[in-house]
């Protein structure tokens, strides 16, 4: 007790009074969006620059404490949750420092609202182009720890290949500038990309410079009720060929999602009969309208028996109202626990094999549970959801091994967006290279040798 209340006190005097919470002050930042993950940290830091963050980490050094970055604390796998931790709230860094619209790029601190920074450039007519149902509270940093995915990774990529620079303060408390604004840089090691989906474990994000594209001037969206998973893929590569590779988003909807929808939100209406498969497209266009083009190619798709029904948006408020029925799957997945969350990637093509062996399998382990899927099919990113009808914690680990070994056997990852934090250590003890995990624990190691940096996440210990 005596080393944390000299850290407090240094940390009082290094920051203000103000900018230390303790005790009943730090409960909003003790559980996650989810509610499933909890854990009371003995202080929280606000700093308002890095300069601050660096003196806060050095402190928390000095006292052995370990230290936990958080944004907009939206994530799904706990990767904040560490009890007696120093946490460090980057929600007084949350300036948008500069927009290069020439060059396309903004140079941003690591507490910035992501809807902040999409409506800061889109008065450049610039686009920044990661979008997320939390986008009006998830904040750079976070989503850059995570590696964030979200609905335009089929058009633009994950995260990772939308920053240019960081600048990250280390566990020692030294500044690494990374603040590259090149598009090619072929000195050495990528050091920025080791940052990129580590989740504070190796280090505290602070700022980013992110890549812009430019903003499209016509957008065109629909849902359709397809007839089968393989007819879908067989409309996005029709529309894929006929926009010139202009789909940004291309989201399955099937019936168990749809249902819970129509439950949870009656308010948005849905435009036609619930069917087993549905889809949300959105195109976005640089140079021409594209809706005559979807609306060809969906009554094409009609004609060859793929799409059933479709509804496409007459104008930008049926195109927000179906984005809407997409964006409102977390809402919709966390009514209920408990639960086993998966976020999977796997190859196109291995979708509906993964999602008929992952039912068959689970009815013989659990014949009373409920699923609910919703994905990012242009990438194939399923977000798939167990309801068990016990919370026993082999039980729920058992159902979690069984889905982890049916993606890992069709070539798939465990994690595709979402992150590692606790809830898929085992997961990654299980299924990750072991070759891999030496060197990952290698750099743990060299970078944070004290394991004072989000401890006991991303890496599970070694056996």
């Amino acid at each position: 007790m005596g080393a944390m209340t000299d850290a407090i006190s240094e940390l009082r005097a290094a920051l203000g009074a103000s900018n230390v919470l303790t005790g009943t002050d730090t409960e909003r930042f003790s559980r996650d969006w989810t509610g499933k993950w909890r854990a009371s940290p003995c202080a929280v830091l606000r700093p308002g620059s890095t300069a601050e963050v660096a003196e806060c980490v050095r402190i928390a050094a000095r006292h052995g404490l370990a230290i936990v970055p958080v944004g907009g604390n939206t994530g799904l796998v706990g990767g904040t949750a560490n009890e007696g931790a120093l946490m460090i709230s980057l929600e007084r860094m949350a300036a948008i420092r500069e927009i290069r619209p020439e060059a396309g790029l903004a140079i941003v601190e690591a507490g910035a609202i992501l809807s902040d920074v999409h409506d800061a450039v889109a008065a450049h007519d610039l686009m920044f182009p990661l979008t997320l149902g939390a986008r009006g509270s998830a904040r750079i940093g976070g989503l850059l720890s995570t590696n964030a995915g979200g609905s335009n990774v089929v058009r633009y990529g994950p995260t990772r290949g939308l920053v240019l620079g960081l600048e990250v303060v280390l566990a020692d408390g030294r500044v690494l500038d990374l603040m590259s604004e090149l598009r090619k840089d072929n000195s050495g090691y990528d050091l920025r990309d080791l940052f990129i989906g580590a989740e504070g474990t190796l280090g505290v994000i602070t700022a980013a410079v992110l890549r812009l594209t430019p903003a499209p001037r016509y957008h065109a969206a629909a849902l359709a009720a397809v007839t089968s998973l393989p007819a879908s893929l067989r409309l996005l590569r029709r529309l894929q060929q006929a926009t010139d590779g202009a789909v940004e988003a291309f989201e399955y909807m099937p019936r168990t999602y749809m249902q819970a929808l129509a439950t949870h939100r009656p308010d948005l209406r849905q435009p036609f009969e619930i069917h087993d498969h549905a889809i949300m497209i959105d195109l976005g266009g640089l140079s021409r309208p594209l809706g005559d083009t979807l609306e060809e190619v969906l009554a094409e798709a009609v004609e060859a028996g793929d799409v059933l029904d479709a509804m496409v948006a007459q104008n930008e408020a049926q195109r927000a109202h179906i984005w809407e029925m997409r964006e409102t799957a977390a809402e919709v997945t966390f009514t209920r626990l408990p639960i086993v969350d998966c976020d999977v990637a796997l190859p196109l093509d291995g979708v509906e094999t993964f999602i008929d062996r992952m039912h068959q399998r689970l009815a013989a382990i659990d014949a009373a549970a409920d699923t609910l899927i919703v994905a990012h099919l242009g990438d194939g990113n399923i977000h798939l959801t167990v309801y068990p009808s016990n919370d026993a914690a082999d039980h729920l680990d058992g159902i979690r091994e069984m889905i982890d070994a049916i993606v890992v056997d069709l070539g798939g990852s465990v994690s595709a967006e979402h992150g590692i934090g606790l809830s898929k250590l085992a997961s990654m003890s299980r299924h990750k290279d072991a070759v891999a995990l030496d060197v990952m624990r290698a750099i743990k190691g060299a970078l944070d040798p004290e394991n004072r940096m989000n401890p006991g996440k991303v890496v599970p210990a070694a056996k």
